[in-house]
């Protein structure tokens, strides 16, 4: 089928990855970015198969009553973003509906799209944002996001991000005047991951690739509000460099010691309500033994513990299974390792919540559970396509109670959904 070079499309839904969704002349769906629900633009057609297809606004002819202004200054370039031309209300509504979509498409659950309980705020929200430092030659360095229709190309950000909180923000401005020329005074490499997080403290570094040190101490000493320096370890955790060796985390009332990489939801406001509404509908009684997989600082099962739950949480990153561990009720107990290799000798139990990485659940995992697990079960995603992949699996032994999603990424495609269900065989 030979592609159209260009086109006038209305663009009728959003994607998963947050491009407006249209059909070419010839009834070919294509994926058009930086369009709005109701748009009617010119496309010029950048990429073809035979029943899809890309492309990019070359006119906008009539916009959509959703459209609005986008606040960045790279917004145009700009990949780190995808929504922030959809006025707030209508992000969440497309959000719900791709939620929807996929659970309906890929698991083949006959459930409505779910509700999107909104962030309290819809920028500087961000306590960890993740920069990539490239050094050109000549001594020139490049630092932001990837770029928008040329992945391997860097947005240099200066600032003006809306996206962090306003500590981190102002930690990335003094960090770029800081690193001297060519970026000299971080670890050596033509390539680095550079993530800032705020902490209780102030906020750290995480300097992820490269050789050497740099000088960190100058860093800590010329950086307002830097208070540590490390480096990532591939493997997980990461050596200090320089700074506190300590650094806490309070989220929902409960302050955790936590290391570089230790996994924490990066906006703290609108997670308080995923936290809440998942131990609710945990609904444990006193001595229920409770699995809490994935479990990263062991926010959840902490909390249900102090209900009185008997926790047993499960971690692979052993950095943020001792954070877990420290201080915690007597009743949670805390075992370092895949889940995939442990969740069957945690087994039974009267609850289990799972809340796994972007890729989703082992199917090892949901063997055991589809065989021999609890009664109850929630499931905290946060990425659609995979949790439904994974409630297909479970299809034939649990039906869903109910499905809420959160809006921890305002501007963004992503979307935190959580799915309750219950037991039905075995």
């Amino acid at each position: 089928m030979a592609d159209l070079t260009e086109a006038t499309v209305r663009i009728r839904g959003l994607s998963s990855d947050g491009a407006g969704v249209g059909n070419l002349d010839d009834g070919r769906v294509v994926f058009v970015p930086r369009t709005a629900p109701g748009d009617e633009v010119r496309v010029r057609v950048t990429h073809g198969k035979p029943r899809w297809a890309r492309g990019q606004v070359r006119e906008l002819i009539v916009p959509s009553p959703a459209r609005v202004s986008p606040a960045c200054p790279y917004y145009e370039e700009c990949g780190g973003c995808t929504l922030q031309h959809v006025e707030y209300a209508q992000q969440l509504h497309w959000k719900g509906d791709i939620v929807g979509a996929a659970l309906k498409r890929i698991s083949h659950m006959d459930v409505e799209s779910p509700e999107v309980v909104p962030s309290p705020k819809e920028k500087g929200y961000r306590s960890r944002v993740t920069f990539t430092l490239v050094r050109l030659q000549g001594g020139r360095v490049v630092a932001g996001f990837h770029h928008l229709g040329v992945p391997h190309r860097i947005v240099d950000v200066e600032d003006g991000c809306i996206l962090p909180e306003p500590a981190v923000a102002s930690a990335w401005t003094g960090l770029r005047r800081a690193w001297g020329e060519g970026a000299r005074r971080l670890p050596a490499g033509r390539k680095l991951r550079l993530t800032l997080r705020a902490v209780d403290e102030g906020v750290i570094l995480v300097v992820e690739g490269g050789r050497g040190p740099g000088r960190p101490d100058i860093l800590l000493r010329e950086v307002e509000g830097l208070v540590a320096v490390w480096a990532a370890r591939p493997k997980g955790g990461g050596k200090l460099l320089a700074g506190l060796t300590h650094v806490h985390d309070t989220r929902f009332g409960e302050t955790v010691e936590t290391g570089p990489t230790a996994f924490l939801q990066v906006n703290r406001e609108a997670s308080e309500a995923l936290h809440r509404w998942v131990v609710e509908q945990g609904g444990v009684k006193p001595g229920e033994k409770v699995v809490d997989a994935y479990c990263g600082v062991g926010l959840y099962g902490r909390d249900l513990a102090r209900r009185g739950a008997d926790v047993l949480a499960i971690e692979r990153d052993a950095e943020a299974a001792k954070a877990a561990a420290r201080d915690a009720p007597e009743s949670f107990t805390v075992w370092t390792g895949a889940v995939e290799d442990r969740m069957a000798e945690a087994l039974p139990a009267d609850l289990v919540v799972l809340n796994p990485p972007r890729n989703g659940v082992e199917a090892r995992v949901t063997n055991v559970l589809y065989a021999t697990g609890p009664p109850r079960l929630i499931y905290v995603s946060c990425d659609p396509a995979t949790l439904a992949r994974d409630l297909g699996r479970l299809a034939s032994s649990y039906e869903v109670v109910d499905v809420r999603a959160f809006d921890l990424f305002p501007q963004t495609a992503h979307v935190e959904v959580v799915v309750v269900l219950k037991r039905t065989a075995g």
